[in-house]
């Protein structure tokens, strides 16, 4: 799918599915940023870990990891070490997050100002900032 788009000077923002076969089918240097989203999990970060690793290999210079739904400073630890990576984008487990998707909202109409918005937008601007 990546390879049947060109845009000039665009952004193109793409959700595939959880795992890495993605990874394993990318093309060298097709794309310019990858973020690896994990949850505090063993199973999680295993995947994470190896799909932050196949992406460097594809020739992928900027990999985003971000821990998502931590409950603590133990979570953010253990992601931190098992991934080695020298930053991670924290998120934490929100409350905000489940009503809105309860209430059928998307969590930027509902909580705007919640902590789990908060994080995105650090996200945002490492993205467009460059790392």
């Amino acid at each position: 799918m990546l390879g049947q788009l060109e845009v000039d000077g665009g952004i193109i923002v793409a959700d595939f599915e959880a795992g890495i076969g993605t990874m394993i089918r990318l093309p060298d240097h097709a794309v310019d940023i990858v973020i690896v989203i994990v949850e505090p999990t063993a199973k999680s970060i295993e995947v994470g870990s190896r799909a932050a690793g196949l992406a460097r290999e594809r020739g992928v210079n900027r990999v985003f990891v971000v821990a998502n739904r931590l409950t603590g400073e133990d979570d953010a630890a253990r992601v931190l070490s098992e991934l080695r990576v020298e930053r991670v984008l924290q998120v934490p487990e929100d409350p905000a997050v489940g009503d809105a998707d309860r209430a059928g909202n998307g969590v930027l109409e509902s909580a705007a100002d919640s902590a789990a918005v908060a994080a995105l937008g650090q996200l945002a601007d490492w993205v467009t900032a460059g790392g």
